[in-house]
């Protein structure tokens, strides 16, 4: 069970490292005007279902995911990296709790593409988060509910920008000395990116919670699209996909160098 779980952790990596590698090749080509717009990491799913072998592509993808999902599980349950319950500590597990939720719908995209496949899954997308939100607006204080949830996205992208500065991204890292200090550059540029990425798609739903209009509402690679619209938003989004990349590479140094040690005794209260 240990190495399977080992493995499975490894394979979650892997996975991760493939979506957001193949997020940032599509958004560095939608900045050079290769391809029509960027994509978010559902875009990239969506992209993958359409190539040929796409079903496979799909397949794989959505089980290393769910066995990321799975590894996530285990460090914010389980404590698989030996946080403790200090507050610095249970930050930490509830930040792993919330990726596992975050991956785990990623995970359900694309099982959900195995079965239908749109033809146009950006906009099938981005109908389908303003069906949501003008769900959540028709609730009670639906509008500050909304207002809220773009809130809350900010908080991630904040806390994306946070890590990227002051994490030691070596310390999960079996690797020598050498190696580390030259891939950790790669995940402060990866948080980085992914952070201020958050930004404007936090603003756009934010915005819509206060007009109380669910139009205004977007996906991640619509809200990248209309940075890209501004003064110098090729380059801007140029960077960000670079940093994607940066992301990418370095889920793939996790999946070959990090410690991987899953608790032999499945109990969450240790």
């Amino acid at each position: 069970m240990h190495d399977l779980l080992e493995l499975a952790a490894r394979m979650g990596y892997g996975a991760r490292g493939f979506v957001y590698l193949s997020v940032g090749l599509l958004t560095l080509m939608a900045a050079g005007d290769f391809i029509g717009e960027a994509v978010g990491t559902k875009g990239a799913i969506a992209w993958l279902a359409q190539q040929p072998a796409g079903r496979l592509w799909l397949l794989l993808v959505g089980l290393g995911l769910s066995a990321f999902v799975t590894w996530r599980l285990l460090q914010a349950v389980f404590d698989a990296d030996h946080e403790g319950a200090s507050r610095h500590g249970l930050q930490t597990r509830m930040g792993q709790g919330f990726s596992a939720m975050g991956y785990g719908f990623l995970a359900f995209s694309a099982f959900a593409l195995l079965i239908d496949t749109p033809s146009d899954p950006a906009t099938a997308d981005i109908a389908r988060s303003r069906e949501q939100a003008e769900t959540v607006l028709s609730l009670p204080f639906g509008d500050w509910l909304l207002a809220g949830a773009g809130l809350c996205i900010l908080g991630v992208g904040v806390a994306n920008i946070s890590r990227a500065w002051r994490e030691d991204f070596t310390e999960y890292l079996a690797c020598s000395p050498r190696t580390c200090r030259r891939v950790a550059p790669l995940a402060r540029a990866g948080y980085l990116a992914r952070g201020l990425a958050y930004v404007p798609l936090a603003i756009l739903v934010t915005l819509a919670g206060l007009r109380a209009e669910a139009s205004d509402v977007t996906t991640f690679g619509s809200a990248l699209e209309a940075v890209e619209r501004q003064p110098a938003g090729p380059w801007i989004l140029a960077v960000t996909a670079l940093g994607f990349i940066a992301f990418g590479a370095f889920s793939f140094i996790e999946a070959r160098f990090r410690r991987i040690r899953p608790p032999r005794d499945l109990n969450p209260l240790g």
